[in-house]
């Protein structure tokens, strides 16, 4: 059994969380591309092929255009993704802006994880046929569904405490963690260059951990809270705790990412529920402005499109374009980040955030060409 453990957490290393943003803290299949981590390959396959996207009266195309056309379906998909990732992130965190709907995180939540399976129930339908429902036990699942919200939760109230440049950053803090979970619970280990390139992808996050969260000379300078370094240090744990949970789940329910997640988002929507009344704090609705609504509305709009667009994207592109979409996105988000924080560009904490970024891309590298030669990919 402990082997078996063992080859699971294997299995799940370089993989980041196959549900959500992490890179936003969002409920989604999202995580199987992620800006701070290689993704293994995931067992879709079977699901999409007997997909049967086109009826079977369609008259089959030549291999070459058939792989032409899943070329620019899959380019099309990663800018959806890519675009849908970005927005949803700057949405959030206008939401969040708002005093009043600050501590509705829980609502919130529960309304992402809605629009996560509504969509995931749409594309189970024999229209789409995208994938085959499977279910598990209520038992079973409640372990999982409770590390997805805490998943969800707590990245969002990083954000809401802190500038997106040192939320996205602080993200990039997954690997180690994952990496290091990995080897206190099943001995798994890292080659050494990749460890070594993670030294300074820890070094960088925590300079702009430090020069972010200082008072600014200028008001207008938007800086991170103490609560916002806080949040995303306990938000780091429980994601990467979610991780090594989710490649154990999919082995011991023998199911994929949708099937998986087709089962938690519902069960951690109405756990919340329960919750929702003792901790959200409520503004008075009718007072909400109509641009605040149309936010939240755009939020579960790019829920949905990161949802669908990162299925067809884990089906037509292997590890490679998944790690330079991930660390696309990363670097995108960064960079508008810091260019609406109102920083200037000679600030301190902007070599901690090329740093950090310069250390996980080493990182990656290295870890693909692992891969390569001991024949994953």
């Amino acid at each position: 059994m402990a082997d078996r453990d063992a080859e699971i957490a294997r299995s799940s290393f370089g993989e980041h969380n196959v549900h959500v943003e992490a890179e936003d803290g969002i409920c989604m299949v999202e995580n199987a591309i992620s800006p701070t981590t290689i993704p293994d390959e995931i067992d879709t396959g079977d699901d999409i092929e007997r997909a049967g996207l086109l009826p079977n009266t369609i008259e089959e195309k030549p291999a070459s255009s058939k792989s032409e056309n899943s070329t620019r379906l899959a380019i099309v998909w990663m800018i959806v993704n890519t675009l849908a990732t970005i927005g949803i992130v700057f949405t959030n965190k206008a939401i969040f802006s708002d005093s009043s709907l600050r501590f509705t995180q829980l609502t919130f939540a529960a309304f992402h994880f809605f629009i996560t399976w509504l969509t995931l129930f749409t594309l189970s339908k024999p229209r789409f046929a995208m994938f085959t429902p499977k279910r598990a036990t209520i038992r079973e699942i409640i372990p999982l569904a409770i590390a997805m919200a805490l998943n969800v939760i707590l990245p969002n109230l990083s954000l809401a405490f802190s500038t997106v440049t040192f939320y996205q950053v602080a993200r990039i803090l997954l690997t180690p963690t994952v990496a290091l979970m990995n080897f206190i619970i099943y001995k798994a280990t890292l080659p050494r260059k990749a460890i070594l390139a993670l030294i300074p992808a820890c070094l960088g996050v925590g300079m702009v951990s430090y020069y972010d969260s200082k008072p600014a000379a200028n008001s207008n300078v938007k800086t991170t809270s103490s609560l916002g370094v806080i949040f995303a240090c306990v938000g780091i744990f429980a994601s990467s705790l979610y991780t090594i949970w989710i490649a154990s789940y999919h082995k011991k329910l023998n199911m994929n990412s949708m099937q998986l997640l087709y089962n938690q988002a519902p069960l951690a929507a109405f756990m919340l529920l329960y919750i929702i009344p003792f901790v959200d704090t409520f503004p008075v609705w009718t007072e909400v402005p109509v641009n605040r609504w149309v936010m939240i509305m755009m939020s579960g709009i790019f829920a949905s499109l990161i949802n669908m667009s990162q299925f067809f994207i884990i089906a037509q592109t292997g590890p490679v374009s998944s790690t330079v979409v991930g660390h696309v996105k990363t670097c995108s988000i960064v960079a508008i980040g810091w260019a609406i924080s109102g920083r200037a560009v000679g600030d301190k904490a902007l070599v901690g955030v090329f740093i950090a970024l310069g250390g996980i891309i080493v990182y990656s590298i290295i870890m693909l060409r692992h891969k390569v030669q001991i024949g994953k990919i």
